[in-house]
């Protein structure tokens, strides 16, 4: 993970792979796919079992994961996304406000939730 917590390594896909510790390096300064390897025991509770991962996911298999990793984060991390994040009112206050459109028969567009829900989005464009 790189300061902002953004994926930016093949461990952090290995550990979304796979439980456990399942993998080791040949050279642990070089962290790098071409010294990974399956790990012959893993830790489970606090005993060592035989590790149930038998094969190398491919480095295609691992970038692609890191990727998908990262795509999420920069999703959820965009300037947008956090602007929105912090403009939405709050869980309680949503929930309030759909449960009082609920009772008036207004579960549609014309309700106080999706009328601040909206705000937000126009507000907050993602283009």
């Amino acid at each position: 993970m790189d300061k902002k917590g953004r994926p930016n390594h093949i461990n952090a896909a290995l550990a979304k792979l796979h439980k456990n510790i399942w993998y080791k390096y040949t050279d642990n300064k070089n962290q790098i796919y071409a010294n990974l390897r399956l790990a012959d025991k893993i830790g489970v509770k606090g005993v060592l079992v035989d590790n149930p991962v038998t094969e190398l996911p491919s480095e295609e298999v691992v970038n692609a994961k890191l990727k998908e990793l990262q795509d999420r984060f920069d999703a959820l991390n965009s300037d947008v996304a956090i602007s929105r994040a912090v403009a939405y009112p709050s869980i309680y206050n949503q929930l309030d406000l759909l449960y009082k459109d609920m009772a008036a028969d207004k579960g549609d567009k014309t309700g106080e939730w999706f009328k601040a829900i909206k705000k937000v989005k126009d507000d907050n464009p993602k283009e």
